[in-house]
C-alpha cells in the first residue's frame, strides 16, 4: 500500500528553523504534485505549500510565504519543507499529501503527520 512518511517535527523556538521530509514508498509518487498541509488546535486543516511533480512549480499560502521553501528529490521520491523564521502561530500537525487534486485541498494520499511546536 502507498505510503507518506513524514519526519522532522519537534520543537523550536520562535525564530528557529526545522526541515521537515517526507519519504513515499513508491515511485509513482514523482509523477504526482506532492505538498503539505497543517492543522493547529481547535482549527481547521490548512494548505501550506505545493510543488508539481517537475520540482517547477511552486505555492505557498501567505502565511508562510518568504518563510517556508518546498523542495523535491524525484531521485528518492522525497519532498521537503524548510521553515524559517517559525513564529508560535506555526505550531500544528503538519501532514505529506500527494496526487488526487491537491491543489484543490483534496489530495489523494496523507501521511500520518508530524508535531512541529514553536516556543515563544
Amino acid at each position: 500500500q502507498a505510503q507518506l512518511v513524514e519526519s522532522g517535527g519537534g520543537l523550536v523556538q520562535a525564530g528557529g528553523s526545522l526541515r521537515l521530509s517526507c519519504a513515499a514508498s513508491e515511485g509513482t509518487f514523482s509523477n504526482y504534485d506532492m505538498g503539505w498541509f497543517r492543522q493547529a488546535p481547535g482549527k481547521e486543516r490548512e494548505f501550506v505549500s505545493r510543488v508539481d511533480w517537475s520540482g517547477t512549480m511552486k505555492y505557498y499560502a501567505d502565511s508562510v510565504k518568504g518563510r517556508f521553501t518546498i523542495s523535491r528529490d524525484n531521485a528518492k521520491i522525497t519532498v521537503y519543507l524548510q521553515m524559517n523564521g517559525l513564529k508560535p502561530e506555526d505550531t500544528a500537525v503538519y501532514y505529506c499529501a500527494a496526487g488526487g487534486t491537491l491543489s484543490r485541498g483534496n489530495p489523494a494520499y496523507w501521511g500520518q503527520g508530524t508535531q512541529v511546536t514553536v516556543s515563544a
